[in-house]
């Protein structure tokens, strides 16, 4: 057979443990037999971002900025235990988070649905698709730890030298503290995606942050989407016949659970990292949940909603088979492909991106699975399969 051209290259971005293991199969498997596949590759693996001091990073978002389209796996950001196990040289920051900042990008993740199991929340019959603001917030926060009694501020200085101050807390002993910032450039830029994303689905968007307590800070997201709102999209809205409202996040939450999907819900950074998890278990697995990074200059950034599937990688280099669900990392190539054929009009490409995700879901709804959907499947039947199965499967039927 001859294989699919793919003359631009995508930014190809490998990772850690279990997901590095199942990078690697579904390359082999389901990618080179069927495509030329042309990556520019950046290992983003913990131990080789400990070696170039995490400038790898770095480098794979200025690819990503010239070639428009990358492609990630799951990645680990260390504690301290993990600075013992790998022998690091520090904390790295969470790699995620550095290609946000740089890329200046919103995080969209909607589950992906098959007909073999139905939401926890009997209520929703469509996706709920979050999306998550990323940058700033406790992801680029500064933390101090406080050693004794005394007087903690908040300080400004501007250009001009003038300062400004704000009591954070008189401290009677030790404790703790962090500050943390964001820019409005960027929640503009967030907001600016958010409203075109829903555009795009024809879905209504819903804001939604805790402005009552703070009230400058929430409050400020919440001024700068309705301004944008306003001004740039009521208009687009009201033909499409869409809707945008913002409410306080416990009220938010509240609605969720009791509506029937179908909506984008547009986050804070960590509001939005918590609740894509809370979503994408309650329609079945973390593993069933693609995630693409947008920035506003056009480029785009696919990965998998999860982690680095630890214990399984453990009990694989203990010599078992682990039955590790690998959908959502092969939606992240899908994507990637799928966005590198229509920015390059390669029908062939996208093609089989959309063949790859009809096969993904057709073998499990054709009863073949791993262990975690399994567990959720309605009816009798299922098959679990360990991972190389699975994907052979899935190789099988594509």
């Amino acid at each position: 057979m001859e294989k699919i051209r793919m003359p631009v290259p995508i930014v190809e971005m490998d990772g850690d443990e279990m997901t590095r293991v199942i990078w690697a199969d579904i390359k082999r498997l389901l990618l080179e037999p069927y495509i030329e596949l042309n990556t520019e590759y950046y290992d983003l693996g913990l131990r080789h971002r400990d070696e170039t001091g995490d400038s790898v990073t770095l480098e794979a978002a200025e690819a990503i900025k010239r070639l428009h389209v990358g492609v990630k796996c799951a990645t680990i950001t260390p504690n301290k235990q993990r600075v013992e196990e790998y022998g690091l040289h520090g904390l790295w920051k969470s790699p995620n988070a550095t290609l946000r900042a740089a890329l200046d990008g919103t995080v969209f993740r909607t589950p992906i649905l098959t007909k073999v199991a139905s939401p926890v929340v009997k209520t929703w019959k469509k996706p709920i698709t979050i999306a998550r603001h990323a940058y700033g917030d406790i992801y680029k926060a500064t933390e101090l730890r406080i050693p004794c009694a005394g007087r903690a501020e908040l300080v400004f200085t501007g250009e001009d030298g003038k300062e400004k101050r704000e009591l954070i807390y008189d401290f009677a002993g030790p404790g703790i503290l962090q500050g943390m910032h964001n820019r409005d450039d960027s929640i503009v830029s967030f907001a600016r995606a958010s409203f075109a994303y829903a555009l795009s689905l024809g879905q209504d968007l819903w804001f939604s942050c805790k402005d009552t307590i703070s009230k400058q800070y929430d409050g400020e997201f919440r001024d700068i989407f309705q301004r944008v709102y306003d001004e740039e999209y009521r208009a687009e809205f009201e033909k499409a016949g869409i809707t945008y409202f913002y409410t306080l996040i416990d009220d938010a939450v509240a609605r969720v659970i009791r509506s029937e999907g179908g909506f984008v819900w547009a986050l804070k950074n960590y509001d939005g990292d918590v609740m894509s998890d809370m979503v994408s278990t309650a329609y079945g697995s973390l593993a069933m949940m693609t995630s693409v990074l947008v920035s506003p200059d056009g480029n785009f950034e696919y990965e998998a909603a999860h982690g680095t599937v630890t214990r399984h990688w453990y009990r694989y280099q203990a010599g078992e088979k682990t039955s590790t669900n690998p959908v959502a990392t092969i939606f992240a190539w899908s994507g990637a492909l799928r966005k590198r054929a229509e920015l390059d009009s390669n029908a062939p490409l996208a093609s089989f991106a959309d063949k790859l995700e009809t096969a993904t879901i057709g073998t499990i709804e054709s009863g073949f699975m791993t262990k975690d959907l399994a567990l959720i499947a309605e009816g009798a039947g299922a098959k679990v399969l360990n991972t190389t199965e699975f994907l052979e499967k899935i190789a099988e039927k594509l």
